[in-house]
């Protein structure tokens, strides 16, 4: 942070100027504003999503301001920042500085015994994360406090996301052979939780990633994604390619934090808070379709640098899972860029240069082919993880081998963003409509098979298991 030389009040001419171009050099990103008065005292401290666009709100003339805000910015004599990857470390960011500096205008209680903290239950094989206000449990650790209990729960939710903890109320013991039994529930399924009730994930494994958001809660934020980063390339080094698989996907989901970790929607793409009934009769509204699209087919790829690449197809029937009908495609490669056609959508060169085109190309071929030899009907809708490239490689792929599905999509995880062969630049749905929620179950269940083939294939090559 940045600590601006400390003046006597300026003029108020003088004041306004050097306000204006200190907003200036505000970026259009997350991050936490602090307002100084005389004295360089500090006055309040913000977060935004936007600290350029958040700040000039203060300073516009047009907007009704109440006492208080009225009050605070007749005091601001400078101003700073600290610029953050995301929302919900800006969030955290904010509680900290406020419990560390008190400013006057946030009104926070230097008691602060009211407000909520997380606490992480240490004492269990498998600790919880609960917001709570009582801290008195032995064994257990707090971090916070935090203001807005609201915003707290929304954070854990898109942490939950990224270190993949527990939220239920079952007592899991290590090693506890019961836990062979246990059948995973939906958090398993839509990959936020890795189900240690279930054996699949072991203590030290669950526990270090709980240690890992522990410091994040801390404004570690930029450490972890080191050490993730280092351990990731230790294990690739060390051949143990399932360990740094996940190691690359808790990194990549903690970076995904500026893309998808807003507080103000809450997003949570893998939780289908509706009636999947009601998320198949929107789509059929929304695109537009002959039919509604009971049945529904996802598919992603998987791969670590290019190696053990594979393909996962998942299918829905009404809005949920059908495993019985999920299939996995080893990609053979050569194949996939042979049937690369030279055309408006996507040509040769194109799909030989991107392998997950061309993986892409060879799992939609494979599959429909065989539906067609086998006079099977298509689905009545495909879903493509990814953007618009990968949508058009799909689509080159069955126009090449004269096949035919009913209606063919791709959705994102970067913007969330539904691209189509009729609206390409891409269709933007509410962020909880229950057209968006199906389809990013869908998109997320794919990712998950096609990570689970992905993880089998590196341990069996790497132990001959």
């Amino acid at each position: 942070m940045r600590k601006p030389v400390a003046s006597p009040p300026s003029p108020p001419q003088d004041r306004h100027q050097a306000l204006a171009e200190q907003r200036k050099a505000l970026p259009d990103a997350p991050g936490v504003y602090i307002f100084k008065g005389a004295q360089d005292r500090e006055l309040y401290v913000g977060k935004a999503k936007s600290l350029r666009r958040r700040v000039a709100q203060y300073f516009d003339e047009k907007r009704p301001a109440d006492r208080k805000t009225y009050d605070l910015v007749a005091r601001i004599q400078s101003l700073d920042f600290v610029e953050t990857a995301s929302e919900v470390e800006a969030y955290l960011l904010e509680n900290r500085l406020i419990k560390d500096l008190q400013p006057p205008f946030n009104f926070f209680n230097k008691s602060d015994i009211n407000f909520p903290v997380v606490e992480i239950t240490w004492n269990e094989d498998y600790p919880r994360v609960l917001v709570t206000r009582d801290r008195s449990h032995k064994g257990s650790s707090y971090y916070g406090p935090f203001v807005n209990v609201t915003w707290l729960r929304t954070a854990l939710q898109v942490l939950q996301r990224v270190f993949q903890f527990r939220t239920c109320d079952l007592d899991i013991r290590a090693e506890d052979p019961k836990n062979s039994y246990v059948r995973p529930c939906l958090e398993f399924h839509i990959g936020r939780c890795k189900a240690p009730c279930a054996a699949r994930q072991s203590k030290e494994e669950y526990r270090q990633a709980l240690r890992r958001m522990a410091r994040f809660l801390q404004g570690q934020g930029a450490e972890v994604k080191q050490d993730l980063d280092r351990d990731m390339k230790r294990a690739a080094k060390e051949r143990r390619f399932e360990d740094a698989a996940a190691l690359r996907d808790t990194l990549k989901a903690l970076e995904s934090l500026a893309r998808r970790g807003s507080l103000e929607d809450g997003l949570e793409p893998g939780v289908l808070h509706i009636d999947p009934r009601e998320g198949v009769t929107q789509l059929h509204e929304v695109l537009k379709l002959s039919v509604a699209p009971r049945r529904i087919e996802g598919i992603d790829i998987a791969h670590l640098q290019g190696h053990e690449t594979v393909g996962a197809l998942v299918s829905f029937v009404d809005g949920l899972p059908s495993r019985e009908q999920y299939r996995r495609f080893r990609i053979r490669g050569s194949a996939a860029e042979q049937r690369a056609p030279e055309g408006e959508h996507l040509t040769h060169a194109q799909l030989r240069q991107n392998n997950d085109y061309a993986s892409i190309a060879e799992v939609v071929t494979r599959r429909y082919t065989r539906l067609k030899e086998e006079q099977h009907e298509p689905p009545d809708l495909v879903l493509i993880d990814g953007g618009m490239g990968q949508l058009n490689a799909a689509h080159a792929a069955l126009e090449l081998a004269g096949l035919h599905v009913p209606f063919l999509a791709s959705l994102s995880k970067q913007d969330e963003i539904l691209h189509t062969l009729e609206q390409p630049t891409g269709l933007r749905l509410p962020r909880r409509s229950p057209a968006l929620r199906l389809l990013q179950f869908v998109r997320d269940e794919a990712h998950r098979f096609a990570q689970h083939y992905h993880h089998i294939l590196r341990r069996t090559r790497v132990t001959g298991e």
